[in-house]
């Protein structure tokens, strides 16, 4: 899809993430991969039956970064829905954090969203990621409310409850 640097503009690190990465659409030979890198997380964001749905769901697109050895250094899945578009996730992994690649793929599924025609993209964040609310309020989102309680609270599977988190529910005009 596109070619990009994630260079210091992209919230990159001095020294860091130099080399150029990829974004394409993933193929349904990318599910292991993807289910890797979800499954390195804490917390998992899109169920393996999801991701493998999303493959063949027209309204629906699952987009990757490669780094430059060719393993999947993040992802985002976007629905197309009536007049808006959604941000249903968007992983990076670990190691490859701060290097812009959020950022890389966020303007493609702005770019993407665009050419479906939709007036917004939509999307739903902890409360409790600092970084992703910076990320998206840079990129021009704007807070449209809150849903209270709505994610499990960070915590080992074996550990019990916690206090939940509040979602923030954010968009971007694109009209």
């Amino acid at each position: 899809m596109t070619t990009g640097s994630a260079g210091r503009g992209a919230g990159q690190q001095p020294g860091r993430g130099t080399e150029p990465f990829v974004v394409r659409q993933l193929r349904p030979d990318d599910l292991a991969a993807l289910e890797a890198l979800e499954a390195s997380q804490t917390h998992r964001l899109s169920r393996p039956q999801a991701l493998e749905q999303a493959f063949v769901d027209e309204q629906r697109l699952l987009l990757g970064v490669e780094d430059s050895n060719g393993g999947l250094a993040a992802y985002a899945l976007v629905s197309r829905l009536p007049f808006e578009a959604e941000l249903e996730a968007i992983l990076v992994a670990t190691d490859a954090r701060r290097q812009g690649l959020g950022r890389l793929l966020l303007s493609q599924l702005v770019e993407q969203a665009r050419d479906w025609g939709a007036e917004r993209l939509l999307l739903e964040v902890r409360a409790d990621n600092a970084e992703a609310i910076a990320l998206y309020r840079a990129l021009g989102f704007t807070q449209d409310g809150l849903r209270r309680a709505y994610y499990a609270a960070h915590c080992a599977a074996h550990e019990p409850g916690g206090e939940r988190v509040d979602a923030v529910l954010m968009s971007l005009t694109l009209a």
